[in-house]
């Protein structure tokens, strides 16, 4: 019961984060701001999720989990709350910020506190679990967004939005058990920074940044791939995002599977499948059958890395929860340079299939570097080579500090 209200976090987060997508046009209306201001709810709120995971992180360290847990989805109503009431554009704004800052940091304790509540060959498969709330959003964050705003106005949406966490909130407060979020003594922020000595740490970030960036900085512009390339209409892309989000869905679910079977293995196939799919999508991209085919693909290969890279980078680390939120920001600011790659080749007059080939060049880089980072780690014995061991205790890791 602890993973499924994890879950919801999870869903009530990346309801957040997919919705606006969907609400734009109203918000940007009803408070009387450009277009251009009102993707900065878009890309303000990724930004602070790149830099508050390690922040908020780097802030609690040392205290408990749990607690941790219930005040960070207490800031996400807090600013989903803001949100819903914002008399202005700055008062929206901030409310977005406020509720990225809990993102990050949410999914860094949250997955290590998911691993304590299985047994440790299930570690991936239980922050599969956590990350399923995330998935399930995405396929329904859009349509719901929409859906919810044209009948009773964007701010419906977010008094929805802030009714979930709410619930969520409680649920983690009464069903999470509050040894499964107990902190050593070494649990030091100085500690938790001299991780990062660890060269699996570096790689792994890397190859999870280059991953991200290989897949958003394609999927950026698949609505104009669908309209403009394959010949769908834009009333089709809605119904082509949830065959998107159904992958991510699926993928997750396999991805972590496969890291408790064979962590390296797993990620390695997931990143050269995630490579294929989207050079043969930038050259299948006029057929409607493959492009539909090819879409879900994306979503799938690219979210079965999720739960072996988080499980692979805080064992590299020893278990400390700045590893896990470090690799929140490493997906982000790939899904930043991701886009802008993208939007450099269209400029560049490569069409709307140009991203797509960037992406699988950059994934082509993830797959080298986590190569790499396999064949370094056997011979040291680091988790990830088979079977994933139990990470190292973060009182192990001051003691050899």
């Amino acid at each position: 019961m602890g993973l499924l209200a994890l879950a919801l976090g999870g869903f009530g987060i990346g309801l957040t984060e997919f919705v606006i997508a969907g609400l734009l046009p109203q918000v940007s209306h009803s408070l009387n701001v450009s277009t251009a201001a009102a993707g900065w709810l878009i890309s303000g709120y990724a930004l602070t999720v790149a830099v508050g995971a390690i922040g908020v992180t780097a802030a609690t360290a040392g205290l408990p989990r749990k607690p941790v847990l219930v005040g960070l989805v207490a800031l996400f109503v807090a600013g989903n709350l803001l949100c819903a009431i914002a008399p202005n554009y700055p008062t929206m704004l901030l409310g977005r910020v406020v509720a990225a800052l809990c993102h990050g940091t949410f999914f860094g304790i949250g997955s290590l506190v998911a691993r304590r509540l299985v047994p440790p060959e299930r570690a991936s498969r239980a922050v599969a679990m956590m990350f399923a709330g995330l998935t399930v959003a995405n396929v329904l964050g859009v349509p719901f967004g929409a859906l919810v705003g044209e009948r009773w106005g964007w701010r419906a949406t977010f008094w929805a939005i802030t009714a979930t966490g709410a619930v969520a909130l409680a649920a983690i407060a009464v069903l999470v058990p509050g040894w499964a979020g107990r902190v050593s003594g070494g649990a030091t922020l100085r500690v938790q920074l001299r991780s990062f000595r660890s060269t699996q740490v570096w790689l792994t970030l890397t190859a999870t940044a280059l991953g991200y960036g290989g897949m958003f900085g394609a999927f950026s512009y698949i609505a104009y791939t669908f309209t403009e390339v394959t010949g769908f209409s834009t009333t089709d892309v809605a119904w082509l995002l949830v065959v998107y989000g159904t992958g991510l869905v699926v993928g997750n679910i396999a991805g972590g599977r496969g890291a408790d079977h064979n962590r390296d293995v797993t990620l390695i196939v997931s990143l050269v499948g995630l490579a294929a799919t989207l050079t043969a999508f930038g050259l299948l991209a006029s057929s409607r059958p493959a492009s539909v085919i090819l879409v879900f693909l994306l979503g799938a290969f690219g979210f079965a890395t999720v739960p072996g890279m988080i499980t692979r980078v805080t064992d590299a680390a020893g278990g400390v929860p700045l590893a896990a939120s470090a690799n929140v920001s490493a997906s982000n600011v790939g899904n930043a340079v991701g886009a802008w790659l993208g939007g450099v080749v269209i400029s560049a007059g490569w069409g709307y299939t140009g991203p797509l080939f960037v992406g699988a060049g950059i994934v082509g880089v993830g797959v080298g570097v986590m190569g790499w980072a396999a064949w370094s780690g056997r011979p040291a014995g680091a988790a990830g080579a088979t079977a994933p061991a139990t990470a190292p205790s973060e009182d192990a890791v001051a003691r050899r500090s």
